[in-house]
């Protein structure tokens, strides 16, 4: 059950995105937390009974167990309400808990209805609590807006449920962080570096060697394995798995990938992408949704892929020498291969993006030609001869790889001159 009221609509979207299954109830114009669980309830079964446990939807950093503890010591000491609290140095903007003569809970007072003496109280309350469900119902029809801030308190319901005699009990936490909630964007990050900095120490533990953790975020999901290293800037989101001796990063965001043992990922940002056992990538990749890099493959500099399978042992990347364009097996009509060649993938296979000839112009064989366009400026100096050597930026449409290397272009091109190298 969520209730909402600020923001209903925004707010009530993202949890069904999330908790499909979940009841979402509207708070009305009454203000309070007391009114928000009073409508709550009422969404639900009016013969309910067991504990009902309430919780901020703002304090990231709780976890199961607690909220497990909470419960496990409502019910085991029969308790008509337990709130968990923790003591702060500096409890300012927290409802102060209040104790009797046998340091049993008294009840609870918001700072701004609490006395100079309760604000010296350090240990607060943290807005989460188990409660006896029909006790619960029954208390919120006493609970009044007679108060500073004019709101429902369910703060309220402890001193109600103890002039019944129920018992009204506490279950302490020393992890403050826990119970820290988040009302704006410097909170926000402060939770955040937190969270990052303890999921980062959890895989240090398991094993994982992260070489700068300040730079390193790791999401809530991801599984990391043994002997791995994250470099620094690496970010990893959603479902990613990285198996054991892989190497991921320097700055590399990975976003549901699956990276093989012994992979190495560099400088790579890549989303629903698979890179198996042994392969490489980066730097400077970019792998998109239905990427499957094979077992030991490769996918090298300034390569960008979308569905697309490279087999086992292939590569994406060419590095064009004079020696390699002198050996490709069928002459290339109208195209020079630089260093500074890239690949990309559609639909008909892998695909030249780049190409830029002037680097390469001297060692064309005579039966490359370029056409008649001609930049001398541009020319590199041993080509400024008479009569001056013509060359072209091309861009080719499509290129056959087989096992990483440039087999065949014998295609039609679009030629382009350019007043500058790509």
């Amino acid at each position: 059950m969520a209730v909402v009221r600020h923001q209903r609509d925004l707010v009530a979207e993202h949890i069904l995105s999330q908790f499909p299954s979940i009841t979402v109830a509207d708070q009305d114009e009454i203000p309070g937390t007391g009114r928000a669980v009073a409508q709550g309830l009422e969404a639900v079964d009016p013969s309910l009974e067991g504990t009902v446990v309430v919780t901020y939807g703002d304090v990231p950093l709780l976890t199961s167990e607690v909220l497990q503890d909470l419960v496990a010591t409502h019910e085991t000491n029969r308790n008509s309400v337990t709130v968990l609290t923790t003591s702060l140095e500096d409890p300012n903007g927290y409802g102060r808990i209040l104790r009797d003569e046998n340091g049993e809970v008294a009840g609870i007072r918001e700072q701004k209805d609490a006395s100079a003496d309760e604000l010296l109280i350090k240990e607060i309350n943290s807005g989460i609590y188990a409660f006896d469900a029909q006790m619960l119902r029954s208390a919120l029809t006493e609970v009044t807006t007679d108060n500073a801030q004019g709101e429902m308190y369910l703060t309220d319901v402890l001193a109600i449920a103890r002039g019944r005699g129920g018992r009204v009990a506490s279950s302490q936490i020393a992890d403050r962080w826990q119970i820290e909630g988040a009302n704006d964007r410097v909170q926000v990050s402060n939770l955040a570096r937190i969270y990052n900095q303890r999921k980062t120490e959890f895989w240090m533990r398991q094993g994982v060697t992260i070489v700068d953790p300040a730079t390193t975020w790791i999401d809530a999901d991801v599984i990391i394995g043994q002997d791995t290293t994250l470099m620094p800037g690496t970010q990893l989101h959603g479902e990613t798995i990285i198996g054991d001796n892989a190497i991921v990063g320097p700055d590399t965001t990975l976003t549901n990938v699956v990276v093989g043992q012994r992979a190495t990922v560099k400088r790579t940002d890549a989303t629903d992408s698979r890179i198996a056992a042994g392969a490489s990538v980066g730097p400077f990749a970019y792998l998109r949704p239905g990427t499957d890099l094979g077992v030991d493959g490769k996918i090298g500099a300034f390569y960008e892929t979308k569905n697309v399978t490279i087999g086992r042992g292939s590569s994406s990347r060419i590095s064009a020498t004079p020696a390699m364009l002198k050996s490709v097996n069928s002459p290339i009509s109208g195209v020079a291969i630089s260093p500074r060649t890239t690949m990309a993938k559609r639909s008909t296979g892998p695909r030249l993006v780049r190409t830029c000839a002037p680097a390469l112009t001297p060692y064309l064989l005579p039966q490359w030609k370029l056409g008649t366009a001609h930049t001398p400026e541009l020319a590199p100096s041993s080509a400024k001869t008479s009569p001056p050597v013509p060359w072209h930026c091309l861009w080719p449409r499509s290129v056959t790889l087989r096992g990483g290397r440039l087999k065949s272009a014998q295609v039609p091109l679009r030629q382009t001159p350019h007043s500058s190298p790509l």
